[in-house]
């Protein structure tokens, strides 16, 4: 079986995945250690018996739902190859807008960022990545999770970002930081979404915040006005319905300049505010 047949084929049985083709291209580029520019410039290879026996066992398992990120072990996020686990959440390309609402607040060259539930690192890393001059911590109530993110910035040799243990800010008595961004769950627990294949192989505490999903949300705006120095800046992450709740928690804590910013997809997506 060629290159350019064993996708075809992959691709025909991935057909309940809107992207078919494309899951079949990074599965088989995992299997034979390359990238998927590779196999376009040599789909007419064929492929040992042990790499199609490998295929065919990655495709069935995509079939069953299991996500790419799991199958392969590793996500792009902001341009950087994370590890992943069935420990955390997939990094998603729609964070990525929290990255970027993060970076506008930090025009300093220095100072210090906290990322609550941190999972693979991923917008740790993106963060450190582009402010080398500020100190990062991340931190994730699973030590699974914190060994996972750790061992992400080690192997990218992102320096400036450490990971503990926490859950939310236990671990983090005394400490004051200039910028506090989070993912939190914000899905609620009767929510459909959690029934999808990707969604549902992920950890469910990741998800899952009370029967509206704001509790968390909530929560932390309630907690981070202790953990801010004067003029700090809270962002979080939130469903695409959940921008005014956010807002209204937001300003009724006291913070100011408390706005929201769309996604790709035109969805209010992350909300904060400045604490004075």
């Amino acid at each position: 079986m060629t290159i350019d047949d064993a996708i075809r084929d992959a691709a025909a049985r991935l057909i309940a995945s809107p992207t078919a083709r494309l899951d079949a291209e990074v599965l088989l580029a995992h299997v034979c250690e390359t990238n998927r520019t590779w196999l376009y410039t040599w789909g007419d290879r064929e492929l040992m018996p042990a790499q199609q026996e490998r295929f065919q066992t990655l495709i069935a398992r995509r079939t069953q739902g299991l996500p790419v990120a799991y199958l392969v072990g590793a996500r792009e996020f902001w341009g950087l190859s994370l590890e992943t686990s069935p420990a955390t959440l997939i990094p998603r390309p729609d964070t990525e807008r929290l990255v970027e609402v993060a970076l506008e607040s930090a025009p300093m060259p220095k100072g210090e960022l906290l990322d609550l539930g941190t999972g693979t690192g991923a917008i740790a890393l993106a963060f450190a990545s582009e402010r080398p001059g500020w100190r990062v911590t991340g931190v994730d109530v699973s030590a699974d999770a914190v060994a996972l993110a750790q061992s992400n910035a080690e192997r990218l040799a992102i320096a400036n970002a450490r990971f503990l243990k926490s859950d939310w800010f236990s671990a983090l008595s005394g400490r004051r930081f200039d910028l506090i961004v989070s993912n939190p769950p914000y899905i609620a627990d009767d929510d459909p979404h959690l029934l999808l294949d990707d969604v549902r192989f992920e950890p469910r505490s990741a998800l899952v915040a009370g029967a509206s999903g704001m509790s968390d949300l909530e929560w932390l705006t309630g907690q981070a006005p202790s953990y801010l120095t004067p003029g700090g800046w809270l962002w979080m992450e939130h469903g695409y319905a959940q921008a005014q709740q956010v807002r209204e928690a937001l300003s009724h804590r006291g913070f100011h300049n408390v706005g929201s910013r769309y996604d790709l997809a035109g969805h209010q997506r992350v909300s904060g505010g400045q604490w004075s």
